[in-house]
């Protein structure tokens, strides 16, 4: 495992990374999540990342449970949650969804911080933008949860590039803690964002990326290519809005094209896609999410794929995914 900064801050994350949305709570309970983090850990893996709106708070509930027990020294890992749903989806309290208000803000850290049963939490994200708060609110908001000591850095989650801009300028204006990073969709088939929108984020404010659902939700994996298995993500209610996705007949075409490419490296398709997504020199760690253990090692695999794609590799690469991107 190798190291990269997190933007131009100090901070050093792994290159790749654990996530826990979709499984923490919902398919890996407690004691699932600590064998799997221990795993992770052990293999050089030191940031996982969560959020608020992750099965409504359960899954930093169970991250936070891991945590507890595994007992690791509190300087040996990077935890991050990400605000902007809420969690009383039921009532009429307006402040508590949709809002990147200060209000909001503030119950939600403490609610973060009770749930994972520490005391800061290092990176916190704006889990979208809110186009009903000014973004200033905002900016003071987050600048003053850290300087308060209940976070470390903070970062937007799939921000429009002109939004990212302008909090960061706001930032710098009124001498706040900017904007570190940027949690985008990054995968083969979802591309123009990270390679173009924020071309210019990454050197005039050093903007870093923690990116996520390499694997397309599944779609890189191959599993994908028959239909929708019924243990599989795909299968789940909840995620019925990817079934088109997952079932495209062009992706799965392309997904097989890209398997001849992996057998050529000595890996698997879910492999190549994760270590496609790390060998972006703007991409400080890539999230990975695993259901089971045997998945957590297979796609920790990818490292040692990462400086197998040489640029003749890449080019074939994006011969056969680059049509099909947006």
């Amino acid at each position: 495992m190798h190291y990269r900064r997190l933007g131009r801050s100090g901070l050093q994350v792994s290159e790749l990374s654990l996530g826990s949305w979709v499984t923490y709570h919902n398919q890996v309970d407690a004691a699932g999540a600590r064998e799997m983090m221990a795993a992770a850990y052990d293999a050089g893996v030191n940031f996982f990342d969560n959020a608020e709106a992750y099965a409504m708070g359960r899954s930093e509930e169970v991250m936070g449970s891991a945590l507890r027990a595994l007992q690791w020294p509190r300087l040996s890992y990077i935890v991050s949650t990400k605000f902007f749903w809420g969690l009383d989806r039921e009532g009429n309290t307006v402040n508590r969804r949709d809002t990147l208000n200060r209000k909001y803000l503030q119950h939600a850290i403490d609610g973060s911080l009770k749930r994972f049963g520490l005391d800061h939490i290092d990176l916190v994200y704006c889990h979208r933008a809110d186009p009903n708060t000014p973004i200033e609110e905002t900016v003071w908001a987050m600048s003053d949860m850290i300087t308060r000591g209940k976070a470390l850095y903070w970062g937007t989650s799939e921000w429009p590039a002109a939004d990212i801009r302008a909090a960061w300028d706001i930032a710098e204006r009124h001498h706040l803690h900017k904007p570190l990073m940027e949690q985008p969709q990054y995968h083969l088939f979802h591309r123009k964002r990270v390679e173009e929108e924020y071309a210019r984020l990454y050197a005039d404010i050093g903007l870093g990326l923690t990116t996520w659902s390499p694997l397309a939700s599944g779609l890189l994996t191959g599993k994908y290519k028959a239909g929708i298995p019924g243990d599989s993500r795909g299968a789940m209610k909840t995620m019925a809005f990817l079934e088109a996705s997952l079932t495209d007949p062009a992706k799965n075409a392309a997904v097989a094209e890209l398997e001849g490419i992996a057998a050529a490296l000595g890996c698997q398709v879910a492999q190549l896609a994760i270590a496609w997504a790390a060998k972006n020199p703007h991409v400080s760690t890539v999230i990975t999410g695993a259901s089971r253990p045997s998945q957590l090692q297979s796609n920790l695999g990818a490292v040692d794929v990462i400086d197998k794609l040489t640029p003749e590799v890449l080019a074939r690469i994006d011969d056969i995914s680059r049509p099909l991107a947006k």
